[in-house]
This record gives structure tokens, sequence and C-alpha cells, in this order.
């Protein structure tokens, strides 16, 4: 028993997971570097809606997503939980506007379900699977479309 279990953590990812509305979302821990609390971007004139703006990391010029715009979702102010998780895509350092980060999840292959063929073209563009749960339903980011941010959108 306790061997089948081994075999079966061998197999199981690490993943954020955090809220954007009332929808539960994730992404690989791997790929995410720092949760920081919220900080004003500065606006980029002529940016797409979905970028909020850029902020200094430590020196560096970090592009802000805010997520739910980027996939079509209801955007909120930020409040109080509204944090930015700092994910690296490639070589590219993006920071994403989130409500809240919720937990560390551990997921095996085994329980990631594809999007359905019913979904918009929208979903399974930014969406890699989804995981089904007894809280509810949890879409996997597939961060190399979401984090994607082409330079001339940041050029003033």
């Amino acid at each position: 028993m306790a061997e089948q279990q081994n075999q079966r953590r061998e197999h199981e990812d690490k993943f954020i997971s955090f809220w954007v509305g009332e929808q539960e979302f994730c992404v690989d821990i791997m790929s995410v570097k720092e949760i920081r609390g919220w900080t004003e971007p500065t606006r980029i004139p002529r940016a797409p809606d979905h970028i909020c703006g850029v902020i200094n990391l430590r020196g560096a010029i970090l592009p802000i997503i805010d997520f739910a715009a980027r996939v079509g979702m209801p955007v909120r102010e930020p409040d109080a939980s509204t944090v930015i998780v700092v994910t690296q895509n490639a070589d590219q350092l993006v920071g994403m506007k989130v409500d809240a980060v919720s937990d560390i999840l551990s997921l095996s292959t085994e329980s990631m379900q594809p999007i359905p063929d019913i979904a918009s073209e929208s979903a399974k563009e930014f969406f890699k699977g989804v995981v089904t749960r007894e809280e509810g339903m949890i879409r996997i980011v597939d961060l190399s479309r979401i984090a994607h941010v082409e330079p001339e959108n940041l050029a003033a």
C-alpha cells in the first residue's frame, strides 16, 4: 500500500491555485517566482486592455497582466486581497493580477482532463485542461498563452 502511494506521488505535479471572481484557476508552481501584494502599476499608453501597466521589480520592468481581462471575465478593482503572481514563461517575467491566491495543490496527471470540445476557442487557447475536485472544477492555466507579452505592447 505504501509503495502504491509513493508511485502515485511520483506522478503528481504541484500547482498554485488562485481566484478570479468566483472561479478558481491554477498554474504550475515551477513557473511561479513570487507572490506580491498589489502595487499600482504605471500605465502604458496604447497597451492592450489586459495589460495593467508595469512595475519596478528590484530594478527590472515587470509587465502586469489583468488575468480577468485576459480571459474575458469581468474586471474588478484591486482590494486588500489582490495580489500579483510573478511568473516566468520561457525567458519572460510577467506578473498576473489575481483576486487572491488560495492554495498549493498536488495534482496527478490522471486527474487532469482536457477542455471539452463544446468550450469556446478562447477557453481552449488559455487553458490546458480542468481538474475536478470535491469543491468544484479548477482550470489549469496555459501560461505560455496567458502571460505572453509582445515587447511592442510595452513601448510608450
